[in-house]
Order: structure tokens, then sequence, then C-alpha cells
């Protein structure tokens, strides 16, 4: 199998290494997450990701309920460095090396973002994990994604939901929404739709960026999306994709 995509860039949701719980680590999935993490980085890729703390604590949500924005951001960024450990940890158990860089000075634990290290850490074929968002409160871990894709010179965004790509409406709650197949950063801009924060979305647009959403639940999808099957819904200009 040869892979599409030199340099993707995984989005991974705290929520999706939680399990049905909704919360907290789930060892399974972290496992399985793992697994399939491992066969993407056997195909040669050089493989990044960028991994929210929703699981533990979402800044916005502590923030409507009273606490300081601020501060339940830099939580929510050291949650998501908690995540990236246990990442790392069931990678490295896989015998993939990998290193954990986080925008969050948190020397005994990672290693503190550079972007020359990021790419060198990339160059030498160790999966790069980013945690700690951009260090910044206000923004999101998809902001961080895009940031960090452009950065690095990423080829792709990879965005794992627990959904099977991009629909009009919610499909848990609309049983009639329609799922896109190919989007336009223009029409996703238009239409609002809230795969990604609007943030990230023009980030993506404005150095060309594509966006693969997918399910990462399924086993393989992944590795799928990386050899280029047609997995979830595309999201990018024609001339991104290739067209």
């Amino acid at each position: 199998m040869k892979p599409v995509y030199r340099r993707p860039l995984l989005k991974v949701s705290g929520e999706g290494l939680a399990g049905e719980e909704g919360s907290g680590l789930d060892p399974t999935i972290i496992q399985a997450t793992a697994e399939q993490l491992r066969d993407v980085q056997a195909l040669g890729v050089q493989l990044a990701i960028v991994v929210g703390g929703g699981n533990i604590i979402r800044g916005m949500t502590a923030a409507r309920q009273g606490m300081d924005r601020a501060t339940a951001d830099y939580m929510g960024m050291l949650a998501s460095v908690i995540n990236a450990m246990a990442l790392q940890s069931a990678l490295e158990k896989l015998g993939v090396e990998t290193r954990v860089l986080t925008a969050l000075e948190i020397t005994q634990v990672a290693e503190t973002y550079i972007r020359r290290r990021a790419i060198r850490h990339l160059e030498k074929g160790r999966v790069v994990i980013f945690a700690g968002g951009t260090g910044n409160p206000y923004f999101t871990t998809d902001t961080a994604a895009a940031l960090r894709a452009a950065e690095i010179g990423a080829d792709v965004i990879l965005k794992a939901t627990q959904v099977d790509g991009v629909y009009d409406a919610d499909p848990e709650l609309d049983p009639n929404a329609t799922r896109y197949e190919r989007l336009s950063f223009e029409e996703a801009i238009q239409k609002n739709l809230q795969f990604m924060d609007q943030t990230a979305i023009q980030l993506c647009r404005e150095n060309a960026l594509p966006i693969v959403v997918f399910d990462m639940s399924a086993p393989g999808n992944i590795q799928k999306v990386v050899i280029g099957e047609t997995v979830g819904t595309i999201v990018g200009d024609p001339a991104d994709l290739g067209d």
C-alpha cells in the first residue's frame, strides 16, 4: 500500500479517547488507536498528531459554569498533555518511537514545542504528538491543529470524529441529514458547518491545507484515508486536492 500523503497531521479529540463514558481515559480505545497509528506509521509517512483534552475538561464549558475563561483554557491545555502522554505510552509499547511536544513548558514530561525540532523528529521517523493547544487561551485544539499543520508543512489534516463525515445537520438528531462527500472551504464557511471551528477552517483555507473528516472508531480508517481510499468527507478547494 502506497500512501498519498507524505506528512499527515491527525487531530484526535479528547472525547475520542474516552469511550462510552464520555470522560476519562479508556485503555481499550487508547490501545486500539495506537495500533491504528502504528500501522499508518509503518507506511513510511511522517505522522504528526494534535490531541485535545475534552475528556478531562473543556475550557468553554467550565467558563460557562463560572470559571475564569483563561484559567479554564489552561486547564484544558494541561488535560491534552495527559492524553498525549497516555497515547505516547501506548505507542511506545508497540515499538513506535514517539515524542510529545507541548506549547506549555513542562520539561519533566515533554519537550517544549520548537518548530524545527518537531520537523527533525518527523524526518527521523518518529511520531510527533503536539499537546498544550497553541499555548494561549481562547483558541481551540482545532485551531492548534491547523496552526501546527501549517508550521510543519503537513499536506493534509485528518480530523478524527465519531461520525463518518460532515453532514448538513446533526445526524444523531436529524434522520434526514445528508453527508457531504466533498466541500469547498467557501461552502464550509458560508454554511457555518460545525466539524471544526471557523478560525481553523479559515487558517486551512489560507494555507491550502485540505481536511479529511472521518470516523476513527472504524478499524483501519486512518490507514484507508492515508492511502487515498474514499472515507468520510474531503474539505478543500479543487486546486488543493489535485483536481
